[in-house]
């Protein structure tokens, strides 16, 4: 709760003016309930043609607004009452009960309430608050037209009426922008530099090899490092590529009926060269696994988690695929014997160009580009399911993807 402008310093003024302003906030808390519902029971759009009710006032402010009218009338009336009255005892003793005093004392008390609701509006005016929230609002929104989203609507709920619930959306609008922007430009860069590491590399030794003096093993290894390089340009560029289409709305989407244990064990059986050569122990042992779904998608999703768990798992490893039967849906666990990844890792590890390899880290090098865990939980979120990662409770890393049996091509 805000107070703006200067508190009372007598403390019951101050208390009602608090009280105040929290039945503002009460009210406004209720009014979003009641739109985010409206919102949610017409899919999200509301146009001219759709009939609704407006949000009930609160019955609190509906009698106190009643007793502060008829309050104010009744006060007004014992006033101009008691004026009428001075004024005929001192002037007109002999004119005591007439109909002229009757009309003059009501004369009177409609003067005096409109000398009374003009120093309300005087102190009070609200018509000025809201004016100058719109022109705030107006360059407000100049201003994010231009690329600028900090920005923030900041008045006092007292004065916002029926506006405070727009007010509030727009500040989480300009929020969540805020916080887009933000990952567009460190997308950027980390775009950038995962570029300019490979292209430096490149340049470098292409330059080494004009050096016509170069021992022969010397200008392979060189030839060969430009080659690595080369294939990792593409690798990112490719995922790159498959990330922004995952995320648009024109990738295909296309499921079929297959078996899930087949698909897994063939991912295995394409990997053995790499799991071979750090005489790494593949554990797999699960049933028939029928699903519908989109298998040139998942493939990828088991080949990066493969791959990612072959890259951190110590020679002499094993690398564990469990499938569990769920209601409605299958639980796959892909799990190794390394050393597990850090805590403070684990609610970052999907996001994109994310690598942690300090820490991670379990044999030594790794040359990802960070997007490989991205693509797993776009796919999987294409599929209505969900992935994390986790650590095991006798060591190691393990990532648990949850997977309907059918999937439907309007999950995304």
């Amino acid at each position: 709760m805000r107070l703006h402008g200067k508190p009372s310093g007598f403390k019951p003024l101050r208390r009602l003016q608090e009280a105040h302003i929290r039945s503002h906030e009460r009210m406004n808390a209720e009014h979003s309930a009641y739109y985010e519902e409206l919102l949610r029971k017409h899919g999200g759009v509301i146009n001219q043609d759709v009939k609704f009710k407006l949000p009930p006032a609160p019955k609190s402010w509906i009698l106190i607004g009643l007793s502060s009218f008829y309050g104010t009338l009744l006060i007004d009336y014992l006033l101009s009452d008691w004026l009428v009255n001075l004024i005929y005892e001192q002037w007109f003793p002999d004119y005591y009960d007439t109909m002229g005093r009757h009309l003059f004392a009501v004369l009177l008390m409609m003067i005096v309430f409109g000398i009374i609701v003009m120093i309300v509006r005087l102190f009070f005016d609200p018509g000025r608050s809201q004016i100058s929230m719109f022109v705030a609002w107006m360059g407000a929104m100049r201003r994010m037209s231009k690329g600028d989203f900090d920005v923030t609507l900041d008045f006092d709920v007292r004065y916002t009426g029926q506006m405070g619930v727009i007010v509030q959306n727009f500040n989480q609008m300009v929020a969540a922008l805020r916080e887009m922007e933000q990952m567009r430009q460190e997308f950027i860069s980390n775009v950038s530099h995962e570029f300019q590491s490979p292209l430096t590399s490149i340049s470098g030794f292409a330059r080494a090899l004009q050096n016509e003096q170069l021992p022969p093993d010397t200008r392979k290894h060189y030839l060969d490092i430009i080659e690595l390089e080369s294939v990792r340009l593409s690798r990112l560029s490719d995922n790159l590529l498959k990330l922004t289409s995952l995320e648009s709305k024109h990738h295909p989407f296309e499921p079929g009926s297959y078996r899930l244990d087949r698909q897994i064990r063939r991912i295995v059986l394409a990997w053995e060269p790499l799991w071979r050569e750090k005489n790494i122990e593949i554990d797999i042992d699960f049933p028939s696994l029928p699903i519908t779904a989109d298998e040139e998608l998942l493939d990828q999703v088991w080949i990066n988690l493969l791959n990612n768990s072959i890259k951190f798992t110590p020679v002499g490893g094993t690398i564990s695929i469990d499938v569990t039967a769920t209601e409605g849906g299958y639980r796959i666990e892909v799990a190794d014997n390394g050393r597990g990844i850090p805590e403070e890792h684990l609610p970052h590890l999907f996001e994109r160009f994310y690598k942690a390899d300090q820490s991670r880290n379990r044999t030594g090098e790794s040359n990802g580009s960070g997007l490989g865990l991205s693509i797993v939980r776009k796919i999987v979120e294409m599929h209505e399911g969900t992935v994390f990662a986790g650590n095991r409770a006798g060591g190691g890393a393990v990532f648990t993807v949850h997977l309907p049996v059918l999937a439907q091509p309007t999950a995304r």
